[in-house]
């Protein structure tokens, strides 16, 4: 696509990532200052006019929120300000798989500060998207390829 890339494990906090890396799952509290931050690299792309994508297990409804409208998401006594806390328009992908299928995929990555023992943690906390979010669903027992056209179909149809 030509687009920025950007892994949101990259932007985790040196706390958070030792937390993971003992095993221990994050929490709102641990997660809500990252998600501000990709937020805020969202937000900088967009006003730059620049297509990005992000990498995110965005797992809950609420984390999705903040990644669209920021702090405002969950500060509900702030006053609007049109064009300055206006929504980002994103389009999330669920990719969604049985967990027997992603468990030994993930087992197969090497040099990442979670360990596979806190994967359960993460499909314990998945909300999966709904309407009215904007969201694709794709499955990731496909190829690879027909993930990525799924998705290319999605990006530039919608």
């Amino acid at each position: 696509l030509g687009w920025k890339f950007y892994d949101a494990d990259d932007y985790h906090s040196p706390e958070n990532k030792k937390k993971m890396a003992e095993g221990i799952p994050l929490n709102d509290e641990d997660r809500i200052p990252w998600l501000y931050a990709l937020h805020d690299i969202l937000r900088r792309e967009e006003s730059s006019k620049q297509d990005a994508v992000l990498a995110c297990s965005a797992l809950k409804k609420m984390y999705r929120c903040v990644l669209v409208s920021g702090a405002s998401a969950l500060e509900s006594n702030q006053p609007e300000n049109p064009g300055e806390n206006a929504a980002l328009k994103i389009l999330f992908v669920h990719l969604d798989g049985p967990i027997d299928l992603i468990a030994p995929r993930l087992e197969k990555r090497r040099g990442h500060f979670m360990p596979p023992e806190l994967f359960k943690s993460q499909f314990d906390t998945l909300e999966p998207p709904r309407a009215p979010e904007n969201f694709i669903t794709v499955s990731v027992e496909k190829s690879l390829p027909k993930i990525v056209l799924e998705i290319e179909k999605a990006i530039f149809s919608g």
